[in-house]
Order: C-alpha cells, then sequence, then structure tokens
C-alpha cells in the first residue's frame, strides 16, 4: 500500500477535468504547480531536462500530512553546463535574421536532481504548464513544442515514454542505450549522439588491439549499463576477449559497490572495463582510492572518460593511463563567453541589479566565476546541434524565408516537429552537418581519450585516436599507440602483467561469460 502512495505523492502535478455551465471542459492542476529553474517566454517553447543537482533528500513519509518538497544538493557542473549552452542557442537563434527571422523560442528548464521521480514532476510541467488554470480551457496543446533531455538512458526513457503517446519530441544529447533505438516504442525520440551498439562493439576491438584478452567488467545497473555490457560482451566473445568477472551496482546500493571492490582487488585480471555513468564511475573511484587499489588499466565509455568531476588530487592514481571513447569535441564560436559572463549577467542578475539574493540558486551563484572546465565541453555541442534541430524543423513549418518571415498564424503541434525532424539536414556554424538516421540517432563518431599528466601537472584529456563509423571498413578506428601514456608509467600496453602475476593468455582457451 505504502508504494501506490508514495508514486502517487511524487508524480503530480496533474491535470483534473471538469465542465462549466456550457458544458465545455475546464482544467485545473492538482497539487502544487512545478516551477521551472530557469524560463523565458517565447512564440515558441521548448522544455529542458537535466540533473543539476545530482543528489535528492526525500522527506519523511508519515502519511498524516502532505510531505514537503524534495531537497536537492550537489551541484553537477557538467549538467549546469548544459542548461547554460541551451540558453546560449536560444538566445543565438533569437538574434538570427536567417532562421525563424520573426519568431521569438522561449524556454523551460527543468533541474531533476538525478532522479525518475522528480524527472516525472518535471516532464508532466512540460506538458501541462506551472499555471493552476483554474476556470480556463483544455486545449489539449502541450506547454512545449520539443524537449531537450535527458542525459541519462533511464530518464530519458521515462520522460520518452511518458510524452510519447502525446507525440512531443524528446532529443537527448547524450542517451546512449540502444534500448531506445526501437522507433516502435519511441517514435517521438532523437538523439545528437550515438547508439551504445556502436561503442560496445568498439571497446571490445580497442581491448583486442592491445591483445588483452582477460579482462574485468562493471557497469551500472541500469538500462544504459545493462545494455551496453550485454553488447559489449558479446562482441568481445566474438573477438576472443576472455571475462574473469562481469559486476554491476547502482549509486543506490553502497554494499554492492563493496563487493565490486573486493572483486578486483581479488582479481588477476589488470584490465577493467568500466561501463559506468559517471555518478557510478566517481562512488567506484572513491573506493578504489581510499583502499589504495592503483596500477589497473582502466578502459572507459563516453559518460565518464572525460567528466571534470572524477578529476581530483588522489584521482590520477586510479584512473592514470585510462583509454577510452569520448563524444567529439567541437569549438562553438561565443559559447565560451556566454558561460563566464553573458549568462550571470542576463540569468542571475538578482545578487548584483536587485536586492532578491537568489536563494533557491544560492549553490550555483557560487560557480559564477568558475571557467576551469569550459575547454572540456564535448557534449555542449550535441544540446547545442539539439536546439539548432528543432528550429530548422520550426522554419520549415512556418514556411520562413528571409524577405518574409515565418506564418506566425500557424500554430504549431508536436507532432508537427516530430514529423519535420525526421527530414532535417543541415550544417552547424563550425561547418559539421547534423542529421538523424531511422533510429533518430546521429552518426557514430567518437575520440580515443588517454588520461594524461599535463606540463602543469593538470590532469588532460588527450586524443590518441578516434572512430567513426561512417568512414569505410578499415578506415573506422585509427589509434596513435606511441602518443599513449600508461598506468604507472610503464611504456608498453603489456600493463596487465603486474609484477606478483604473470598470465600465460595462450593457455586460455575457455572464457567464461555470465
Amino acid at each position: 500500500m505504502s508504494r501506490v502512495i508514495t508514486l502517487l505523492v511524487f508524480i503530480g502535478p496533474l491535470l483534473a477535468f471538469g465542465s462549466s455551465e456550457d458544458e465545455t471542459p475546464i482544467c485545473q492542476i492538482l497539487g502544487s504547480p512545478e516551477f521551472p529553474l530557469l524560463s523565458k517566454e517565447g512564440v515558441v517553447m521548448i522544455g529542458g531536462a537535466f540533473s543539476i543537482h545530482s543528489k535528492i533528500t526525500q522527506p519523511p513519509l508519515s502519511f498524516t500530512e502532505k510531505p514537503t518538497r524534495l531537497t536537492c544538493s550537489s551541484v553537477n557542473l557538467r549538467e549546469f553546463r548544459f542548461a547554460q549552452t541551451m540558453i546560449f542557442a536560444i538566445e543565438e537563434i533569437n538574434k538570427s535574421e536567417f532562421l525563424l527571422p520573426n519568431i521569438s523560442i522561449g524556454y523551460r528548464i527543468y533541474d531533476n536532481c538525478g532522479s525518475t521521480f522528480t524527472s516525472m514532476r518535471a516532464v508532466m510541467a512540460l506538458m501541462n504548464g506551472d499555471e493552476r488554470a483554474v476556470g480556463k480551457r483544455c486545449s489539449g496543446q502541450s506547454a512545449v513544442h520539443a524537449i531537450i533531455g535527458e542525459s541519462e538512458s533511464s530518464s530519458t526513457i521515462v520522460l520518452s515514454r511518458t510524452t510519447g503517446p502525446f507525440k512531443i519530441p524528446v532529443i537527448s544529447h547524450s542517451a546512449t542505450c540502444e534500448c531506445l533505438s526501437k522507433r516502435k516504442e519511441y517514435p517521438s525520440f532523437f538523439r545528437t549522439i550515438a547508439s551504445d551498439l556502436y561503442q560496445s562493439r568498439a571497446l571490445a576491438q580497442l581491448v583486442k588491439h592491445f591483445g588483452w584478452t582477460w579482462v574485468g567488467a562493471i557497469n551500472s545497473d541500469s538500462d544504459y549499463g545493462n545494455n551496453g555490457m550485454a553488447i559489449f560482451l558479446a562482441a568481445a566473445q566474438e573477438e576472443g576477449v576472455c571475462v574473469e568477472y562481469t559486476e554491476k551496482f547502482h549509486r543506490t546500493e553502497p554494499e554492492k559497490l563493496m563487493k565490486v571492490v573486493e572483486v578486483i582487488r581479488k582479481s588477476t585480471a589488470r584490465v577493467i572495463v568500466g561501463f559506468l555513468a559517471h555518478v557510478e564511475m566517481n562512488d567506484l573511484l572513491e573506493q578504489l582510492s581510499l583502499h589504495n587499489i592503483t596500477g589497473l588499466q582502466f578502459i572507459g565509455v563516453e559518460a565518464w572518460i572525460t567528466a571534470d568531476s572524477l578529476v581530483t588530487p588522489t584521482s590520477f592514481r586510479v584512473l592514470g593511463g585510462s583509454l577510452g571513447f569520448a563524444v567529439q569535441k567541437a569549438n562553438i564560436s561565443g559559447l565560451e563567453d556566454f558561460l563566464i559572463k553573458d549568462f550571470w549577467e542576463t540569468e542571475f542578475n538578482c545578487k548584483e541589479k536587485t536586492e532578491t539574493p537568489c536563494k533557491e540558486s544560492q549553490d550555483l551563484m557560487e560557480l559564477k566565476d568558475y571557467d576551469d572546465d569550459v575547454t572540456e565541453l564535448r557534449y555542449s555541442s550535441n544540446i547545442y546541434k539539439a536546439i539548432y534541430a528543432v528550429a530548422h524543423s520550426l522554419h520549415s513549418i512556418l514556411k520562413c524565408s528571409k524577405s518574409q518571415g515565418c506564418e506566425n498564424t500557424v500554430n504549431v503541434t508536436p507532432w508537427q516537429v516530430v514529423e519535420s525532424l525526421q527530414q532535417v539536414h543541415f550544417t552547424i556554424k563550425n561547418g559539421e552537418q547534423v542529421w538523424f538516421d531511422n533510429t533518430g540517432a546521429a552518426v557514430a563518431r567518437y575520440e580515443v581519450v588517454n588520461w594524461q599528466r599535463g606540463s602543469d601537472d593538470s590532469v588532460q584529456f588527450k586524443p590518441v585516436g578516434y572512430y567513426d563509423a561512417s568512414l569505410p571498413l578499415g578506415q573506422k578506428f585509427v589509434l596513435k599507440t606511441e602518443d599513449i601514456v600508461w598506468p604507472r608509467g610503464k611504456t608498453e600496453a603489456n600493463i596487465f602483467i603486474d609484477s606478483n602475476i604473470y598470465i600465460d593468455v595462450s593457455c586460455l582457451t575457455i572464457c567464461y561469460f555470465e
């Protein structure tokens, strides 16, 4: 019984339907409205959902009084940059004379705090709006024309399944689970990143390239981690790579994490494939550092291999020399200045220009002068491309032209945007072409990066190769082995042989796969 009640408490706000004297339906939100963290009105509206905070504290549920709101904490700087980039792209388009010349784009950006509960509240608000709407007519029209988000596959699945029946397009910048490629289940879903089908197979090829035929494997216990690891294990078997163990854990399961650490400590495999979200990777890194487990060769995925949040004074002892696939870095002119200066002047001016102290965003204000991460903004280009994809779709639907503007009397529906997104093909200002394949995804292109020490002793994610699925066979995968730095300063790729352990890989004729 308590589980049912808990869901009812957290899912809202919902709409109640009644009727007026003339029997015309009217709508009213039940419960408290959910307000966006950042918003601006426009003729057309784009929603956003990001984990700007990564932890929540649930209120006690006594079932005798209305629960207090969830408390969000622990700012995720990378996710905050996603929201900033979304605003940058929208403002850039609003100033354009060529794209949607007389149409303003507005936005409503929600913070889901890394929780599917909060994600559900956000998506309901994006569909319904945040006004109580007492006495207003029920138009049946979504409050937004498209939604950008989310960052993790499990939350994106919740978002896409909820909006799917209403044909509201969802464009994710980093949800890579192959499960989202099923068009019958997710007909309104798009992504400006490739499916993990390619990355998982490329991981097996990377491992085989260096002759590492005895490895361990760890994944997040989520849609992202489980699907990605399943594809990797199948590809590894085809490549003749033996997997000593496969372990998984979720960020909410500290006891399983400790089991994973113990398995790593006792295992003979010196190479570990980590198909982990950056939150789980951070948890694992903390425990490996605490237990002084170092010198392993980690093979990483795009979710964590370039995550600045993992860079600490002690993390290089564990992750130094790591190799993995990263989203390609793309320079977007003007973005750096916006992130450092313009955003704060337009969005968070409550401290400088008014007496309002910005209580709800106090922890974000502490990031005002922080710019150390700006050079490593990889997913931001995916956000940028997603916004421009929506804009080009609207431009087509509204029959816009530079001379005559757009037909701003047309009532654009989300399903029209879905249809138009399937046809978009355009070039952004850095010369990169953008389109979606028949699964709604982008072409698979990755950089191979290596955790190295810079000349100033900082941790750098140095490109040492690339993978491009659009290139002919034999040209897809390129590595510059001579540029790679290995764990513990070793100069060769045979780091899976520890000084106290020797494994004759030629004798390993039987592999065990879970």
